[in-house]
């Protein structure tokens, strides 16, 4: 068997190309289903009934919230395979728009969206620690921590490691899900509901909000488009595999729920899974649950962890951080900095419990970058140099749809909650005199921002290389 050569342009000697393409498609579909799939839908589905409490309009809540992630992916399949560019959703965002739409992006990444889904999922990683090893709250903190620092050191050591770890914990929990879904049919009595009840609008979108956490993080894997091989044709088959198997998952588990408990058990459960199995297999049985939620928030964690600094190092190559968060560490080729700072400042917020308050407050905003996203790609196809190798269907009357479910969400959470909702979006908008007082500041410094048409020719270029580099 002739022997594989190294692929000349990944050496540490080409400052052309500081990050190591290893994520092949197994390692880039685990990462889209271990990051939705964390510790959400084991009590979310709590949260959906409490808000749409009746059969019917649980199960439309979560038909939506699947073809509402379905879509969201598909977009971001269809922008990644013209713009295999690190930084993903920041670099959409910066060419559609200007960069400085795509700073407030990674602004609240940092400060509130990632680090504080990093910290939460933590905290859940601990207190379900602690069923098994009894601690007490500072003991939770401190394993929440050395979870975040723990992943943090193995993806610091490389992308390599870090996807292997990613994929083998995604593989570990939806084996898990599996068995726990033949458990609950198997053993338990099926149910059916006496009527499918109706849906009120503002209570449908506060459920569908519920149910979109559940599913979030999709978009997470474009961040790493430039470690992904043949990137332009990887991450769109990654996202639609992934998001495929998740909405199918998800569906599967809120059926099973809803057959094996009585309805108003499901009204007030707080932890939907353990009284689910518990109801159909016993205590030994659901105690097993923890184990499940520990495996599922760490390997989610673990893919949250390794997206994150990717998106501020293409800051840092904007010029639009300071140039050491962009460093790439010259053995690992990983940007080292931006993974530690992410840990210290994810810590930082679960030592100090603002995390909850934080990511309550701002994480709804995503969905207004979401449906800014689905309006400019219908004007990028109305651009010339714009030809990505993979198109989203249903345009362009799904996308204006998804748009506007997407500011109904955003509209229906400032109503609902008026003053959290307010200031979680002063938040995300006092990055903007940030950013006008940085590049001021920094104007000669930074490097002249791409045309569209100039990085659009550029990421076509990257997969054409990708592929040349794997067929030698």
């Amino acid at each position: 068997m002739a022997e594989t050569l190294p692929d000349p342009t990944l050496t540490a000697e080409n400052p052309s190309r500081p990050l190591l393409r290893t994520i092949g498609l197994t390692q880039a579909t685990a990462m889209v289903v271990g990051t939705i799939v964390g510790s959400s839908i084991f009590v979310q589905p709590s949260e959906v009934s409490r808000a749409v409490p009746s059969f019917g309009g649980m199960l439309l809540v979560w038909v939506a919230a699947g073809a509402l992630t379905w879509f969201g992916a598909s977009i971001c399949a269809e922008l990644s395979s013209a713009m295999p560019r690190t930084g993903g959703v920041y670099v959409f965002l910066r060419e559609m728009f200007s960069p400085a739409v795509a700073f407030l992006w990674g602004w609240a990444m940092f400060w509130s969206m990632h680090s504080g889904i990093i910290a939460a999922i933590a905290m859940v990683f601990g207190r379900y620690f602690a069923t098994i090893v009894p601690l007490g709250d500072l003991g939770i903190r401190l394993v929440a921590v050395a979870g975040i620092l723990v992943l943090s050191v193995i993806n610091y050591l490389g992308v390599r490691p870090g996807s292997s770890v990613q994929t083998a914990l995604t593989i570990a929990k939806v084996a898990a899900i599996g068995v726990l879904l033949v458990l609950l049919l198997a053993t338990g009595t099926p149910r059916m509901p006496a009527a499918l009840g109706g849906v009120e609008a503002r209570a449908f979108l506060r459920a569908l909000v519920a149910g979109l956490f559940a599913f979030g993080g999709w978009h997470m894997v474009t961040y790493a488009a430039e470690e992904t091989r043949d990137a332009e044709r990887t991450i769109p088959r990654a996202l639609m595999l992934g998001t495929a198997v998740v909405v199918v998952t998800y569906l599967a588990l809120n059926s099973a729920y809803l057959l094996v408990l009585p309805f108003d058990r499901v009204l007030t459960s707080t932890h939907i899974a353990f009284d689910a199995t518990q109801a159909t297999a016993g205590p030994a049985a659901a105690s097993a649950i923890s184990m499940l939620v520990i495996v599922s928030s760490f390997g989610a964690m673990s893919g949250i962890i390794l997206a994150g600094p990717r998106v501020y190092y293409a800051m840092a190559e904007d010029r639009l951080l300071f140039a050491w968060m962009g460093a790439i560490h010259r053995r690992h080729r990983t940007p080292y900095v931006a993974i530690a700072m992410q840990a210290i400042w994810s810590s930082a917020l679960v030592l100090t419990g603002t995390y909850g308050v934080i990511v309550s407050r701002v994480v709804y905003t995503e969905w207004i970058f979401f449906g800014a996203l689905a309006v400019g790609t219908i004007w990028l196809r109305r651009t010339r140099s714009y030809a990505p190798a993979f198109r989203a269907s249903g345009f362009p009357i799904v996308p204006v749809a998804f748009a506007l479910v997407c500011l109904a969400i955003v509209v229906n959470q400032i109503a609902a909650d008026p003053r959290e909702s307010l200031t979680g979006l002063a938040l995300v908008a006092a990055g903007l005199p940030v950013y006008y007082f940085w590049s001021r500041a920094h104007a000669r410094d930074r490097l002249s921002q791409p045309l569209l048409s100039a990085e659009l020719h550029a990421g076509a270029a990257i997969g054409r290389e990708q592929r040349q580099g794997d067929r030698r």
